[in-house]
């Protein structure tokens, strides 16, 4: 089944999560297609801090911002657990790793290039967040602060957009004894690499952990890799020098 997927949106190359939200959570993952950005941030890089040409950057959020009601809340994303109230933000962009908002039409936005993007709603559709989660983050707490956003008593729903997968996430040792000795049971989440000291890290698996801990089970996504799939995604992995793809989530006005 697909829920909550314009058409309109599939012809521009964007992505919509697959989930039982209700109708007025919206949602949009970009991918590298649809812009006007040169190689190596061919073509909708809509990252404005990897070098690009800030005139095709422009171009190409103008682009976004046609199929939005609103322009996003752009974050400088620091690899922390910082989360910010969207009702709040001013006009200088802030250093954090997440947004929330129980307001109509103001979108909430994350950048990412291998890192997971994380949409969080609630059942009754009242408030949504956006959570950039690479490793750092993850271990840290950036999802149970994004969750602490919430009431207590919410039902919430989860969709895991597309990052690096699990047979491409070679991490050294000391990132995996950090995740264990969190919680042992992340050591489900790492493989043996073919490189001595080093691990496969299951990003996606290591966020459902953290999720289910918290009680979440309605948990959806979680099926793409940035790394391997270079025709949709940009990937900082795989390329170095690349752009960033955003991941969208507002309440649509009645």
């Amino acid at each position: 089944m697909r829920w909550n997927i314009s058409l309109d949106i599939l012809n521009a190359g964007f992505i919509t999560a697959e989930w039982p939200a209700l109708k007025q959570v919206k949602t949009l993952i970009t991918t590298r297609q649809g812009g006007v950005s040169s190689w190596p941030f061919d073509s909708m890089n809509l990252g404005s801090h990897v070098n690009d040409d800030l005139t095709c950057v422009a171009e190409n959020r103008q682009r976004l911002t046609r199929y939005l009601p609103s322009e996003p809340h752009w974050l400088n994303q620091v690899h922390g657990i910082g989360v910010l109230d969207a009702s709040r933000i001013g006009s200088i962009i802030p250093d954090a790793d997440g947004i929330f908002t129980r307001q109509k039409n103001q979108v909430c936005c994350v950048l990412s290039a291998d890192c997971l993007p994380v949409l969080i709603c609630n059942q009754q559709g009242s408030q949504v967040a956006a959570v950039h989660a690479g490793w750092r983050g993850l271990l840290d707490g950036i999802i149970e602060n994004a969750v602490s956003k919430f009431d207590p008593s919410d039902a919430l729903l989860v969709y895991l957009g597309p990052a690096i997968g699990p047979q491409a996430f070679e991490v050294g040792g000391e990132v995996r004894d950090a995740f264990c000795a969190h919680d042992g049971e992340s050591n489900q989440a790492f493989a043996s690499s073919n490189n001595e000291g080093k691990w496969l890290a299951d990003i996606y698996s290591l966020a459902r952990l953290r999720l289910s801990k918290l009680g979440i089970t309605s948990i959806y996504g979680g099926l793409d890799c940035t790394v391997q799939d270079s025709e949709r995604f940009f990937s900082y992995r795989r390329d170095g020098q690349t752009g960033r793809m955003a991941s969208l989530i507002w309440i649509e006005s009645d």
